[in-house]
């Protein structure tokens, strides 16, 4: 038998796949529970749930990093998408577990359209991680990375508006302390979402 001084094979590329698609998922389970307006224990479990895997991916993601001799692309790149990539499910998480916390219940609009957008956001990350494993797909991940940034920049409007009819309008400190610390989650997690497509974009030009 034949004995080689290398690891396997690590397709990081399939890893990195994974875990865009459980961002994905968290954002989609994350519409849901807003969308419903219910917060409770169930929520936070699935959504924790969720988290884990995606815990248990990335620690995949940096053991492998550090047993592979040759990677698909520079190693703090690696590091950095992984990082990013899992806390945008870490602040999907924080979210849920918040809104549970803070005894909220029932449909906030505005949160509904802030999870919209961060549905969006996620998707257009999954697609850009998956054209990274093909060098003719490059063009392809650099316009979702255009697209991340401009969601992000309409979270910014979306996040100004509604602090601002918040601070005019709400009657209860409490109230307005809660749901600020929620809205700047949302946003915070679209700043994450760009921070991806930033380790992506860079990812590209090391590569061009």
């Amino acid at each position: 038998m034949r004995l080689s001084i290398f690891p396997k094979e690590t397709n990081f590329f399939d890893m990195f796949d994974n875990l865009a698609a459980i961002a994905v998922e968290a954002s989609d389970y994350f519409y849901e529970i807003a969308s419903k307006g219910i917060y409770n224990e169930d929520a936070v479990s699935k959504m924790q749930g969720i988290e884990h895997k995606a815990d248990e991916i990335t620690h995949d993601i940096i053991d492998s990093l550090n047993k592979t001799f040759i990677t698909p692309f520079d190693r703090e790149d690696i590091h950095s998408l992984a990082n990013e990539l899992d806390s945008i499910i870490d602040m999907l998480n924080t979210m849920t577990n918040r809104l549970r916390v803070y005894r909220i219940s029932g449909v906030n609009n505005d949160l509904v359209e802030f999870a919209e957008v961060l549905k969006k956001s996620t998707g257009a990350v999954e697609l850009a991680v998956k054209a990274l494993r093909d060098t003719k797909k490059l063009m392809s991940a650099r316009e979702h990375c255009i697209e991340i940034n401009r969601l992000e920049n309409v979270g910014d409007r979306m996040r100004d508006a509604i602090l601002g009819k918040m601070f005019d309008n709400a009657t209860d400190p409490i109230y307005l302390i809660k749901w600020k610390e929620i809205i700047l989650d949302a946003e915070t997690t679209l700043d994450i979402c760009e921070d991806v497509a930033n380790v992506i974009e860079s990812i590209i030009v090391k590569w061009a």
